[in-house]
């Protein structure tokens, strides 16, 4: 029964997102201490009807798979920078909203603190779809500081390499984006989210990926064009999948 709600739920939710998605926001929520759960059930069962409501299209809801600091990390996505302030202006101002606030909130606030960056897609990037697979799924979320003024050349590695050889060697594309903001990294962060069928399986994924001829020779090639390493700084953090979140 589960599988088949958000089955419909995705199908709803990717038929909402064929409209032209030309923003996206990805927030990270650090959960007060204990409430965890707490913001997973409000999100579960009215945040995310909520967001439809006023305009915003879900996609991904994940934790990390060793989720010791109670983080929430899910993406949005809007036509435009502007639609998405007025999502978030009618959303909070909503009664319903304000009324699942009070109630949720009866001891203690369920948030401590919130990220969120506006992110626009890359130009290579497949297009974002949701998805509910048959067998659960790791999702990894990789940030890639570029070498300053490098970004377009490690974006020119992902778009005639780096996407093929992921594919190859058996990683699944969700999304590619840049953040549109000075302060968030707009001229030197790469930010993406693959799927993999286990964190094991990611493992040998990029195991076989760095050892291929064909990503040491694009890797050779793209540092010599640009005179060094393309890169200062890469993050990787597992994730799982909420019980509630539009992609499994």
């Amino acid at each position: 029964m589960k599988a088949v709600v958000l089955m419909l739920f995705a199908l709803v939710t990717a038929m909402n997102a064929a409209q032209d998605i030309g923003i996206y926001e990805m927030r990270v929520y650090y959960a007060a201490p204990g409430k965890l759960d707490d913001l997973n059930a409000r999100f579960r069962n009215r945040t995310l009807k909520l967001f439809e409501k006023h305009g915003m299209v879900n996609f991904g809801y994940w934790v990390p798979t060793e989720n010791t600091n109670g983080k929430l990390i899910y993406v949005l996505g809007y036509p435009d920078r502007d639609s998405a302030k007025k999502s978030w202006k009618a959303f909070g101002s909503d009664p319903e909203w304000q009324k699942v606030v009070k109630a949720s909130e009866a001891n203690g606030k369920l948030v401590a603190k919130v990220e969120s960056t506006y992110m626009k897609a890359t130009d290579y990037a497949p297009p974002v779809k949701n998805s509910v697979e048959s067998q659960p799924r790791t999702f990894e979320l990789r940030t890639y500081r570029a070498t300053p003024g490098k970004l377009d050349d490690l974006n020119a590695r992902f778009r005639d390499h780096t996407l093929k050889l992921f594919s190859k060697h058996g990683m699944t594309h969700y999304g590619y984006w840049t953040p549109v903001d000075a302060n968030k990294g707009a001229d030197d962060t790469l930010i993406y989210i693959l799927a993999h069928k286990s964190q094991a399986a990611a493992q040998e994924s990029f195991k076989a990926f760095r050892a291929d001829p064909d990503w040491i020779a694009a890797r050779k090639a793209s540092e010599e064009k640009a005179g060094g390493s393309l890169t200062v700084k890469v993050d990787s953090l597992f994730l799982k999948p909420t019980d509630y979140s539009p992609t499994q």
